[in-house]
């Protein structure tokens, strides 16, 4: 053996410095032509390169889908999806919660054969714009047309609510930056008074939000033709909503402090528009002489006075959580002023709950109120205050998340959601035996499935005529027996026999007339 060949590092399998017993290692075997490298995890290192080329290849064809501008954009869009489930859940389930989507289903299926909203569930022959003047609802007799279905109101609704947080998010990102107006915009998506709305049946204050929401975005802009134009609508939409776009033409006037002739006209065509509405249209249209809901305020016919404390708590309800008060500090809030103040001066206490419609339309304010403070109060003389208001945005959408647990959204973290109950299934089947065209007395619950098909008068309301059909959900306390005699008691000169029942739910055919 040659020593000095091996002293010096040249024999194989020896390291230099290393003793006879522990300096062995074996040779390196060289990877084979065909055998692919792995990479320390024991990934081929060829398809970790394929997976990192095609996810940059991803983030460059979608960059222009995740500029900041289109940020409101995709906050209203996933909204749209997260109302639409919800209302399609509704509506496969039967869970309708009150007459209105029927009402309204009968006004615009009057529209869209062209001719007079008549709402027999209201009476016989009511014509709506005796009750409510709300002709915006035209709007949607073209798709109603195409599509005849209480569904098409329902998703009508969750487009214009989502359609509504793009302005909110945009003002929010303008004036807040990025992340702070994602914050807002999603907590407004996400706020009480609008998950209300959604989860109740359809109404015609879904027009309502979307405008005050760009009109009251233009003023922040001050773009004062476009609040004009977006606040004028407002009086087609609800009798009492002329006030509040004569409210937001005087915010105009507040911001601009001159006499803007736009705003000034905003102000006189809002107050002149309520006062003919209230004084002329609609007692013209009901016939009677007078607007029916002047019973809802004073003593006269209205019931007990609200609690103030009551009132304060649901006020309260509409300001803190949604802008930790914050939004007391813009002038904005003034457009609230006309809503809350008829409530106060109302004797129904459904106006003062939390559940249904009646805080929808605030939210816009409030949160576009808050949009407006913020910057100012970042620049507070006050420590505390600017940290307030720079952690607010934060704290605002944490907030809203926590309420999502207990609000109606949270059924979309639900398995039954997503399914059809039996019940349910085996409900339609038994409406689907009532003929297209046929005259129904009904309550709430089959009304979604009627209104669009059959003409429909409410339980007890058939102005002396005796229904084809009679639909009506079992109550806790009655027999079919039972509630077969109380169809009879309602219509002695005709008789009528079990057609089927499905669940808690009756059908009764009329088989003869005496």
């Amino acid at each position: 053996m040659n020593t000095a060949a091996a002293t010096a590092g040249d024999a194989p399998g020896r390291v230099p410095g290393a003793d006879a017993g522990t300096g062995v290692v074996p040779p390196q075997r060289a990877a084979a032509p065909d055998e692919p490298s792995v990479a320390d995890d024991g990934a081929p290192a060829a398809v970790r390169d394929r997976l990192r080329r095609t996810a940059h290849r991803l983030r460059e064809r979608t960059a222009p889908l995740r500029v900041p501008r289109l940020d409101p954009y995709w906050t209203a869009g996933f909204f749209f999806l997260a109302y639409l489930v919800l209302a399609c859940w509704r509506f496969r389930t039967l869970s309708t919660s009150s007459w209105d989507l029927g009402i309204f289903e009968q006004a615009i299926r009057g529209y869209a054969h062209f001719g007079a909203p008549i709402v027999d569930l209201k009476g016989p022959g009511t014509n709506i714009l005796g009750d409510h003047f709300s002709p915006v609802l035209v709007l949607l007799a073209p798709i109603y047309r195409l599509f005849p279905s209480s569904l098409t109101l329902l998703i009508a609704q969750a487009a214009l609510f989502a359609l509504s947080v793009l302005p909110v998010t945009r003002a929010a990102a303008r004036s807040l930056g990025r992340l702070p107006g994602l914050a807002i915009g999603v907590a407004y998506g996400l706020s009480w008074g609008v998950q209300k709305a959604v989860d109740f049946d359809f109404h015609e204050i879904a027009f309502a939000l979307p405008l005050i929401a760009f009109a009251l975005e233009a003023v922040l802009r001050g773009r004062w033709t476009a609040v004009v134009c977006w606040a004028a609508p407002l009086v087609l939409v609800k009798e009492d909503l002329g006030v509040t776009a004569a409210t937001i033409g005087a915010l105009a006037l507040i911001r601009t402090r001159r006499a803007s002739p736009l705003a000034i006209g905003l102000v006189a065509f809002g107050l002149s528009a309520t006062a003919v509405t209230l004084g002329v249209l609609i007692p013209g249209f009901n016939g009677s002489g007078s607007y029916d809901y002047w019973t809802k305020f004073g003593g006269e016919g209205g019931g007990a006075a609200i609690p103030l404390a009551t009132a304060l708590r649901t006020t309260l309800w509409v300001l803190l959580p949604t802008t930790g008060l914050l939004a007391l500090r813009s002038p904005l809030l003034l457009v609230a002023l006309p809503t809350l103040g008829w409530r106060f001066l109302s004797h129904e206490p459904h106006y003062w709950g939390t559940d249904w419609h009646y805080n929808a339309v605030l939210m816009p304010v409030v949160f576009l109120a808050l949009i407006d403070a913020l910057p100012r109060v970042r620049v507070s003389a006050r420590p505390w205050l600017r940290s307030y208001a720079h952690h607010l945005p934060a704290a605002v959408l944490a907030t809203a998340l926590a309420l999502t647990t207990t609000l109606p959204l949270s059924r979309l973290t639900e398995a039954a959601t997503y399914r059809t109950p039996p019940d349910a299934v085996a409900a339609e089947k038994l409406l689907a035996r009532i003929p297209d065209g046929a005259s129904v007395e009904s309550d709430i619950r089959p009304l979604s499935r009627l209104t669009g098909r059959t003409r429909v008068f409410w339980t007890g309301d058939t102005g002396g005529l005796s229904p084809d059909y009679v639909t009506t959900q079992l109550r806790a306390d009655r027999t079919p027996r039972q509630m077969l005699a109380d169809v009879m008691g309602r219509h002695p000169r005709s008789t009528y026999v079990l057609l089927g029942s499905a669940g808690n739910l009756l059908v009764f055919h009329r088989t003869s007339a005496r």
